[in-house]
């Protein structure tokens, strides 16, 4: 039986890889309603989450990347981190997430999704407790 099982994970084995964040099933939920990614601006104490974009469109695997800033002596607490993709219902992605969270950011080399556009918010926390989010759009074509 052990046998069997490791042979069906060597045959499924080729994406292993690759992270899947958002499953098929997940991209046919329906968008959130009036939901819009929002930039925004001003003097925040909390810490900051940058998208380091791989594009306006890409294809997948892509590699996410997001980088996590701090201020005023205070640290990224990793555990706080969460993603959320915005649906109708929402869909948590943090567990998907959790193995390639660090205090620097997020860096998922082979991220996997369907073609469709994404809109997902991340929120972090630092040691202080202070928050701080990002929302942006992922658009991800079919691979030539």
């Amino acid at each position: 039986m052990l046998l069997s099982c490791v042979a069906v994970v060597i045959a499924i084995s080729g994406h292993a890889c690759a992270t899947q964040l958002i499953t098929e099933q997940e991209a046919k939920l329906p968008p959130p309603k009036g939901a819009i990614v929002a930039d925004r601006r001003g003097i925040l104490r909390g810490p900051k989450v940058e998208f380091l974009s791989p594009g306006d469109t890409t294809h997948s695997p892509l590699h996410l990347q997001l980088k996590f800033e701090a201020f005023g002596g205070a640290k990224i607490d990793p555990e706080s981190v969460k993603m959320t993709f915005l649906r109708t219902p929402n869909v948590d992605l943090t567990p998907r997430i959790k193995p390639f969270v660090q205090p620097s950011g997020l860096d998922i080399p082979d991220t996997e999704m369907p073609p469709g556009e994404y809109m997902v918010r991340v929120d972090v926390k630092d040691s202080d407790g202070r928050p701080g989010s990002i929302s942006f759009n992922l658009k991800v074509v079919s691979s030539p």
